[in-house]
């Protein structure tokens, strides 16, 4: 059996006062959306380097979005399997 999907992912950024805030989104074919939310808080003492709070952001929306993707998987296979399923990472 052959199957191609494309799955795309967006990130949208935004900053305020010094923190930083990362929506992350998966986007499959025919289906319900997934989400990661990130957060970055600059010390006050730190310098002010966008960019460094945007990756420590979108890393975490990433992780938090792996997680749920994993979480998805598990309540697919357990519907099909019609039992409780635990994935090991």
């Amino acid at each position: 059996m052959t199957h191609d999907a494309t799955w795309k992912i967006s990130i949208s950024l935004d900053e305020h006062d010094g923190r930083t805030r990362a929506e992350v989104r998966l986007h499959k074919e025919g289906s319900t959306h997934l989400r990661g939310i990130g957060w970055a808080d600059r010390n006050p003492r730190d310098p002010e380097v966008p960019q460094i709070g945007e990756e420590l952001a979108v890393s975490r929306a990433l992780s938090e979005l792996a997680h749920e993707l994993l979480q998805s998987t598990a309540d697919d296979i357990a519907a099909s399997l019609h039992h409780p399923v635990t994935l090991r990472r």
